[in-house]
């Protein structure tokens, strides 16, 4: 009888399947080295409209289905940018207010920001200029999880944006979400006026089947495993169970490597895959 790799309770790196397969490294995890990342084609043609958008200092905004690689776009992105050249702000919360907008744009740019955002804008926008002119640095600022914002936080991007009667942008901006920030909500017609400020808008799209396999070579080659692991069968049962989201062909693939070494088994079919998507994965809660 197959016991639940999930009611045994214990951690990945108790079962020791990296020594079995004789890998350096932990494959389908979230902290691969920039450098090791599998770049789609889509991601790849993002990344270099996101330079664009960099250089020219423009207004972005990109949505994908969770999972799909916008987590791999953003860190491939910062890692791309010269640092002499660039000054990158991050800002992901859920709760975001105008407020609060400004005053992690300013702690990141080692400033106080003030009680009334009116006046923190201005502090900004004096730093910015500052960077621009002074230290001859562009400022791109990244609002992630765009899609949980309400509309005062999103209409202040648009208000940034308004510096010297719209002749200049005094820096770049990319809002990055899920699918339901550009379908549910800048589609509509009360977020208009946000909506023609946009310069650049992407989509990341699933991997299709040929992508799925890529990827999950790419991992198993960062891995330092020397083998074939997942048979072709395998592969077109893991990108039928992911819906090709990178997310979850991390999650059917490592759940495969620990219940084959659980089993002894070297090689990772098509029948196994089946039977821990069957078994491991929570009744499909995991696709969510």
């Amino acid at each position: 009888m197959h016991c639940l790799l999930r009611s045994m309770g214990r951690k990945v790196n108790d079962f020791m399947y990296e020594s079995y397969f004789n890998m350096t490294h932990t494959p389908f995890v979230r902290d691969v080295p920039v450098d090791q990342l599998y770049i789609s084609p889509a991601i790849d043609e993002a990344l270099g409209r996101l330079r664009y958008v960099a250089d020219r200092q423009l207004f972005a905004v990109i949505t994908a289905d969770a999972g799909c690689g916008k987590s791999t776009l953003l860190r491939k992105f910062q890692s791309s940018l010269p640092t002499d050249q660039f000054i990158l702000l991050y800002i992901s919360d859920s709760k975001l207010t105008p407020r609060w907008l400004y005053k992690g744009m300013l702690d990141q740019l080692g400033m106080e920001a003030k009680f009334y955002r009116g006046d923190s804008k201005r502090i900004l926008q004096r730093q910015i200029e500052i960077i621009r002119n002074v230290d001859h640095k562009k400022v791109v600022c990244i609002l992630d999880e765009a899609h949980l914002l309400e509309k005062e936080t999103l209409e202040e991007f648009r208000f940034l944006l308004n510096y010297r009667f719209d002749s200049m942008s005094p820096l770049a901006l990319v809002l990055v979400g899920q699918t339901e920030l550009w379908d549910e909500k800048l589609k509509l017609k009360r977020y208009a006026a946000i909506r023609q400020r946009i310069d650049m808008y992407c989509t990341l799209p699933h991997l299709d089947r040929a992508e799925t396999e890529k990827y999950i070579q790419a991992h198993i080659t960062y891995s330092g495993c020397g083998q074939e692991i997942f048979t072709s069968g395998a592969i077109d049962e893991i990108y039928k169970g992911s819906s090709g989201t990178m997310r979850m062909i991390n999650r059917i693939c490592e759940k495969c490597l620990l219940y084959a070494y659980q089993q002894s088994k070297r090689l990772i079919d098509d029948h196994m895959v089946k039977f821990v998507e069957e078994h491991e994965m929570l009744n499909g809660g995991e696709h969510t």
